[in-house]
């Protein structure tokens, strides 16, 4: 079973690269969540197979991410680097700008009235997203041993906190928002994410760790100052949610967290997080949302609980752990749901595709998306 689900990763993957115009002569077409997924996949199957083609797949992957969403679209009347750089020095700092989503639609331009449902179709920058890539990039830095993707996503954890994170330094009023412009000048979306300061602060303690860990003992940038920032903008009481890759993201926080144990205010929040995620749990396998017919279900959503849950002795040993381990059957279900051909006809699966079988490869290599040791 175990080399089955490697094959059927791959097969995904390698799918996934023909579509999307990275093993193609097809036009790219990036999106920069689904390929934060893919890099980690890619490095996971490395690991099991020992494969050269897959190290090499995320590395073209992280490539073409920069070289289109780290610049302005083709349909935009700017040009060039998001960051305002020369091209030299733009491609030497790919993410010194941020990077797009990868949206189908144009973001809304000023004073354009805001469209509920368009907006989640519209460009932009995702902060959720960006923390996505960091660790995509911090995976591959700690995979390869080369610094430089640490030193790029230090890079864009710095101007994301710089675009996101708004307010006066007194206590309770700093806050993020959720969705910028492309050039991080205009809030689009100014309501606060529920765990953006949680993954903000998570992103920079694995990233300052990395730089240490090979050899960048005065990393610069320092993202100190940002890291404390994000930690005094968690709000402990909100951390439980109900939403699948929710619940997921907080697992998977917690197992970063506890790799990281001389993170400064890390260790106590990672119990915090398998508690609330052990609360969402409770709520999600009681609601039903799983016996739905596939029309009715979102697969990548699903799945992005699945994947932490089956990598579940990543996570920090104790009671909260114990507590979720009955919801792993819960887990293969859910994979095995999606591993059905006759479920992936459900029109639910093909508007989603390359979101819904990267995030299906990675739940079938669980262990990568945590990264490596």
């Amino acid at each position: 079973m175990a080399n089955a689900a490697v094959e059927e990763a791959a097969a995904l993957l390698t799918g996934f690269a023909e579509r999307t115009g990275l093993d193609s002569p097809r036009p790219p077409r990036r999106y920069l969540w689904t390929d934060a997924f893919a890099v980690g996949t890619c490095l996971g199957l490395a690991r099991r197979t020992g494969d050269a083609r897959w190290p090499d797949l995320a590395r073209r992957i992280v490539h073409q991410v920069h070289h289109v969403l780290g610049r302005f679209r083709d349909d935009d009347e700017r040009s060039g680097w998001i960051s305002g750089l020369g091209e030299r020095e733009g491609a030497a700092h790919p993410t010194r700008g941020g990077l797009r989503i990868g949206k189908e639609l144009p973001e809304r331009g000023p004073g354009q009235p805001m469209d509920q449902d368009l907006e989640w179709d519209r460009d932009g920058q995702y902060f959720h997203y960006l923390t996505q890539w960091m660790h995509a990039l911090d995976h591959l830095a700690r995979w390869t041993g080369e610094l430089l993707p640490n030193a790029w996503a230090r890079e864009l954890a710095v101007r994301a906190h710089q675009a996101f994170a708004k307010g006066s330094s007194a206590p309770g009023r700093r806050r993020m928002v959720w969705k910028m412009s492309t050039d991080l000048t205009r809030a689009l979306v100014a309501s606060m994410g529920q765990h953006d300061a949680l993954e903000g602060f998570i992103a920079c303690r694995q990233l300052q760790a990395t730089a240490a860990r090979l050899g960048d003992a005065e990393p610069d940038p320092d993202l100190e100052a940002a890291a404390e920032d994000f930690q005094a903008m968690i709000d402990g009481s909100g951390l439980p949610t109900p939403d699948p890759l929710g619940i997921g993201a907080l697992l998977t926080g917690a197992a970063r967290l506890a790799r990281l144990p001389q993170a400064p205010g890390g260790a106590g929040l990672a119990q915090d997080l398998l508690d609330a995620g052990a609360t969402g749990l409770r709520y999600f396998a009681g609601s039903g949302g799983v016996r739905g017919h596939a029309e009715r279900r979102l697969a990548f959503r699903e799945l992005g609980l699945a994947i932490p849950l089956l990598a579940l002795e990543q996570l920090p040993p104790g009671p909260a752990r114990e507590a979720i381990r009955p919801y792993r059957a819960l887990a293969e279900a859910i994979v095995d749901f999606w591993r059905d051909g006759e479920h992936r006809q459900a029109r639910s699966w093909s508007q989603h595709r390359d979101i819904n079988e990267v995030m299906l490869a990675a739940s079938l290599v669980p262990e990568a998306v945590m990264g490596p040791d």
